[in-house]
């Protein structure tokens, strides 16, 4: 749906606006018409198969394992490099699915973004062959294994789990920590130092391999759906070929890194999105004192706000995904973006759960859901502080990191 559309409202919705879908400057109209039509295609499917199920499931905290042949089905993995579709295309197509629900859209970021960016990456073209049409098709689910138990925002020169070459094979030895989909993923990456060197390098791990482990993170108060783990890996007996080959130094690991992280960005995007559509909705309506919340001035000015810092986000992200399409997109750009687009996120997400009222606080509403999914989102792909600092850095040429 584009900016200048007006769809006729159903029974029971807020009436049908120009800008009622929330891309208030016609972002989409830079897509190709085929790509428009993709993007309506996944809306759909997103309306019907995810979108329903979506806040049981959180409330739960349980992952829809029978959705996902559906989104093999649907198609999703790695839109720009095997589909041939643009970045900006697969920015957009990443919001939207955070827009239905931040959980699936972190599970396919996790899988496609991390996992298969990782294999797309670093791997050989060997290495791709073999792998690449099981994870395209999501017959095998992947995870990303970076974070440590006592390493965030410095695994890059801290990184504790080892890797030592035995002949023709690697031994694994040490733990990871939030690891999304490990808990049912049949293949990690997992990024070791190399005893031999002191290097990162990365490898391809089977999880049914003697050693691996992988226990469910409880008590989660955001994302609920994604089964983040606990892993541990003792003497883990890796052959020599699932070493990715170009995977030889923490350098090769941020060139997946600075992608994901503008992947996140625009997980900022759909999830301001989300909100807007909720708060919007709520606002027109809700009645209280005989007449719409939406017929109030601090109400609209609230909805204003949520909507300039989601049009301010999508506005950053068309131009960056343009950069990196043309191969001219640099690590602080990413930086910035995943800094400016979650801390506007997590003010339009306090702003319309504010607007519910106590509604607001009870995930029937979906704000709720919203308002704790930001959090997670706002924390990972590197923390609001350390992206700030290296934006900070590149434009005073003085690190405050370390």
């Amino acid at each position: 749906m584009s900016a200048v559309s007006t769809p006729a409202a159903t029974p029971g919705e807020a009436p049908a606006l120009p800008y009622a879908d929330g891309d208030f400057y016609a972002f989409e109209q830079l897509l190709t018409d085929k790509e428009r039509d993709r993007l309506a295609e996944v809306r759909t499917f997103l309306d019907r198969e995810v979108k329903p199920i979506a806040t049981d499931f959180w409330n739960r905290a349980e992952f829809p394992m029978d959705l996902i042949p559906k989104l093999a089905q649907v198609d999703l993995v790695s839109p720009v490099r095997r589909q041939g579709y643009s970045t900006l295309f697969a920015g957009l197509l990443h919001a939207e699915v955070t827009r239905a629900d931040a959980s699936i859209a972190t599970f396919l970021g996790v899988h496609d973004g991390l996992f298969t960016g990782s294999i797309e990456a670093l791997a050989s073209t060997e290495q791709q062959e073999a792998w690449l049409p099981d994870i395209y098709s999501l017959r095998k689910t992947g995870a990303f294994g970076l974070t440590e138990p006592l390493g965030g925002s410095d695994v890059a020169g801290g990184t504790r789990t080892t890797a030592r070459r035995d002949g023709d094979t690697w031994i694994l030895n040490g733990a990871k920590r939030w690891i999304g989909n490990a808990t049912f993923a049949d293949w990690v990456v997992v990024f070791a130092r190399d005893v031999a060197d002191n290097q990162v390098k990365g490898f391809l791990v089977d999880t049914s391999l003697p050693g691996f482990r992988a226990a469910k993170i409880e008590n989660k108060i955001s994302l609920r759906t994604v089964q983040n783990a606990d892993i541990t890996l003792e003497d883990v007996v890796v052959p020599d070929f699932f070493k990715l080959a170009h995977a030889n130094s923490f350098k090769d690991v941020n060139r997946v890194l600075k992608v994901t992280r503008l992947a996140v960005a625009w997980q900022a995007v759909g999830l301001q999105l989300a909100t807007f559509d909720v708060a919007r909705r709520y606002a027109v309506e809700r009645h209280q004192f005989g007449k719409p919340l939406a017929s109030y001035q601090l109400v609209q000015g609230q909805l204003v706000q949520i909507l300039g810092n989601a049009v301010s986000s999508m506005g950053m992200m068309v131009r960056l995904s343009q950069l990196e399409a043309d191969g001219q997109a640099r690590d602080e750009q990413s930086a910035l973006a995943k800094a400016f687009t979650t801390a506007r996120m997590r003010e339009s997400a306090a702003l319309g759960r504010s607007l519910l009222g106590g509604n607001g606080i009870v995930t029937d509403f979906g704000m709720a859901k919203i308002f704790a999914d930001a959090e997670a989102i706002y924390s990972y792909e590197g923390t609001h502080e350390i992206n700030t600092l290296v934006a900070g850095r590149s434009v005073t040429g003085i690190s405050a990191i370390v």
